[in-house]
């Protein structure tokens, strides 16, 4: 394998025209939970991998119980899968294993000598008690690439805490800098309205997971991954992190404004609201034109982004009094005729009703067991040669525990039989 990412033994035949999907033949352990492992996990699942999703017997990921809502059956019942659980868990296969149980342990430890890579979120030191950290398990698969997902890192003073994304947010700054205004009404600090913090995390973890693989590629050797929340919520402080760094300025609030760019931000329409993202003076003269008024284009005040900046509280007010006299779809309409950056501001049924989401097919169905099928978001990669899969739907709590110990452990039907019936399984 020294000369690929995957074991090429594990690959099978590409459909005719196509190439065999980018990590096929790649197997991933996922001991994680709840969103950033699940995350990362998820998206090498698209790409092709074969992962299997380690859960607790009768309970599964912490997720599973996180609704409603749930996902409907044909008839418009509640099942018992959440809809939290099905944003993260696509093309995984599910199999229950109690980690309580050495039994279950010491599959846990086969698995991980038949895998790849292992994914986990487990506080500091939780695995470990079981043997299953990176330290217990690199000697038996020396090439296996390991990332351990926490709230704080493997070291420093807060280590052994636990962390969430809604805690990270507040301590990376980023609720800091997201919100209104502190002089405006409604003004405090904010988190975003997805668990950004996490999906961001489980992004990095894919890139070093890939990473890493390509280095085993010409090493021969795993390695373990360290990642933490925090770390990369400062890190994704980007452009505001570096005006702190460098101008010694700390960032505020400032609603849907922009720091370094005006106008950028959302402004009142006659029935609703739009949002104008000018990133260049040519652009800010063809929108005065438009908004009839070119004479701010030309004057000082208002010339040049940097004056622009300057001038903010004068030239906010004059927008606002006069985009509040079109409509939204007017507006949009008018710009966008001339190339000037603007938008709507979608609910999510007006997201999936959009018809650039529609032709991009943003929305998927795949066959479920217990639904008939589960409406899900695809993966936004197009690879065009390569491309993403989108074989089956989020699994059934163990749906797949035969199959996968039958496969990777090649278990026969007695010894399957014997673990259920002590609970192992």
């Amino acid at each position: 394998m020294s000369e690929s990412i995957a074991d090429d033994t594990r690959r099978e035949a590409p459909a005719s025209g196509r190439r065999a999907p980018a990590l096929q033949g790649l197997r991933v352990l996922d001991l994680s939970r709840v969103l950033a492992g699940p995350w990362a996990s998820q998206l090498l699942a698209d790409l092709g991998a074969d992962v299997v999703k380690v859960e607790r017997p009768g309970a599964g990921d912490d997720t599973r119980a996180w609704g409603p809502p749930w996902l409907k059956d044909e008839a418009g019942r509640d099942t018992a899968e959440s809809a939290y659980f099905l944003c993260a868990n696509r093309n995984k296969r599910s199999v229950t294993i109690d980690l309580a149980a050495p039994e279950g342990r010491e599959l846990v430890r086969r698995l991980a000598r038949s895998a790849d890579v292992l994914i986990e979120n487990f506080k500091l030191g939780g695995l470990a008690q079981y043997g299953l950290d990176y330290a217990s398990l690199a000697p038996a698969n020396p090439r296996l690439v390991y990332c351990s997902i926490t709230g704080f890192g493997q070291d420093g003073p807060y280590a052994a805490r636990a962390g969430y994304d809604f805690l990270i947010q507040g301590m990376g700054g980023l609720m800091s800098i997201t919100g209104r205004a502190d002089d405006e009404e409604g003004a405090g600090p904010q988190k975003v309205g997805v668990a950004l913090t996490d999906i961001t995390t489980g992004l990095y973890a894919t890139i070093a997971v890939l990473a890493a693989l390509a280095e085993r590629a010409r090493s021969g050797r795993g390695q373990h991954i360290d990642l933490a929340l925090l770390d990369v919520q400062v890190a994704c402080l980007a452009n505001q992190a570096s005006s702190y760094l460098a101008g010694g300025v700390v960032p505020r609030r400032m609603g849907n404004a922009h720091p370094n760019i005006v106008p950028y931000q959302d402004f009142p329409t006659a029935d609703g609201d739009m949002i104008l993202a000018i990133g260049n003076d040519g652009q800010f003269a063809r929108f005065c034109a438009i908004a009839g008024h070119p004479e701010w284009a030309t004057d000082p005040r208002f010339a040049t982004n940097p004056q622009r900046v300057a001038h903010r509280g004068e030239l906010i007010p004059l927008l606002r009094r006069t985009t509040v006299l079109r409509t939204t779809r007017d507006w949009i309409a008018a710009l966008e005729a001339q190339a000037v950056p603007c938008g709507p501001i979608n609910r999510i049924d007006q997201v999936f009703d959009d018809p650039q989401v529609r032709a991009r097919g943003l929305r998927i169905e795949l066959d479920h067991p217990l639904a008939g099928v589960a409406p899900l978001v695809a993966n936004p990669i197009r690879l065009s040669d390569s491309p993403i899969v989108h074989r089956h739907a989020p699994p059934l709590l163990g749906e797949h525990t035969d199959e996968v110990l039958r496969g990777w452990l090649d278990l026969d039907a007695a010894q399957l039989d014997e673990l259920r019936s002590r609970g192992v399984v």
